[in-house]
């Protein structure tokens, strides 16, 4: 493993996942904070940016941190707060609806936060890159990052039930963009932000910030968009248990390619090994990439 450091900046939530409308598994999550715990059991060097409460739950996501060897340094805990809670409920497609218990209003960053390197990468998206109780905090964050050098890798994950703050949020958004090397959205996340689905219109819009796209679509060819054109890669068909973190361990799949030299020879192969942690955790309930994975990926460095 290179020495390279992985910091995700995101909100934690403590996942409860249903089937049928009976609970099935309860797990620590949050978009970034799936990918950094993904990361951090495949060995690499992580630690991550958020808050939690001064609750029980708190305690139980703070340690899986530790278990999965990312470090908690910066996790801002709040004795008088509680730690946000996620229902997933899966379909019949296993495809999850979520119902959110959380105070956007009440997320502050007042502990201790890291100092960025040129060899760091930084992970960050979905409402909590964007929320503008802490945009002073979170956007210092970033631009300190791209000072000092760090690469970034903005998740945009924007979540319908965010529509109404979109003209508030925006700026923040294409913000986060500018300091992106790469930008990962779905065609869902540039029909809400800009009202776009064709995959030309959405990077004619997003190379005004980031020259770097990655667009998904489902079940529908993943596609890169780079200045030098559009590269198209067909989405392996699976049998799903859950996708709830799917897009996650797609962007710790591609990161972990990123930092592996060894692996990095061309894009087809940063797709195809974020592909394999995305099939990989589709294929159980949980948000974090399998034993049996973490261990094929450590017989093949």
């Amino acid at each position: 493993m290179t020495k390279h450091r992985v910091i995700g900046i995101g909100e934690t939530v403590f996942d409860i996942l249903f089937k049928d409308d009976q609970p099935q598994k309860a797990v620590p999550g949050g978009s970034t904070f799936n990918s950094i715990v993904s990361l951090g059991r495949a060995g690499v060097n992580c630690a991550m940016v958020t808050d939690v409460g001064g609750d029980h739950i708190g305690d139980i996501i703070c340690r899986y941190l530790q278990e999965n060897g990312v470090s908690s340094e910066y996790v801002c805990r709040y004795e008088k707060v509680k730690s946000h809670i996620s229902l997933a409920f899966l379909d019949e497609h296993n495809d999850a609806q979520y119902i959110f218990y959380k105070d956007h209003a009440s997320v502050s960053l007042d502990g201790s936060l890291p100092v960025f390197g040129k060899d760091d990468v930084v992970l960050f998206g979905s409402f909590f890159a964007i929320n503008p109780v802490i945009r002073p905090v979170v956007g210092k964050l970033l631009h300190d990052a791209r000072k000092a050098g760090a690469w970034l890798y903005y998740d945009i994950n924007f979540r319908k039930n965010h529509i109404a703050e979109l003209p508030e949020v925006m700026p923040n958004i294409e913000e986060n963009m500018r300091l992106a090397d790469v930008v990962r959205g779905s065609t869902e996340d540039f029909e809400y932000l800009y009202g776009l689905h064709n995959g030309n219109a959405i990077y004619e819009r997003v190379r005004r910030y980031c020259p770097t796209l990655i667009l998904t679509d489902g079940a529908r060819p993943i596609r890169l968009y780079t200045p030098d054109g559009c590269e198209s890669y067909p989405v392996q068909p699976i049998e799903t248990v859950s996708t709830v973190g799917a897009g996650d361990n797609f962007n710790a799949g591609y990161i972990y390619a990123k930092l592996n030299s060894q692996l990095l020879t061309c894009n087809s192969q940063l797709i195809e090994m974020a592909q394999r942690w995305s099939q990989d955790v589709c294929r159980q309930l949980g948000n974090n990439i399998s034993d049996e994975l973490v261990e094929r990926l450590k017989s093949e460095k």
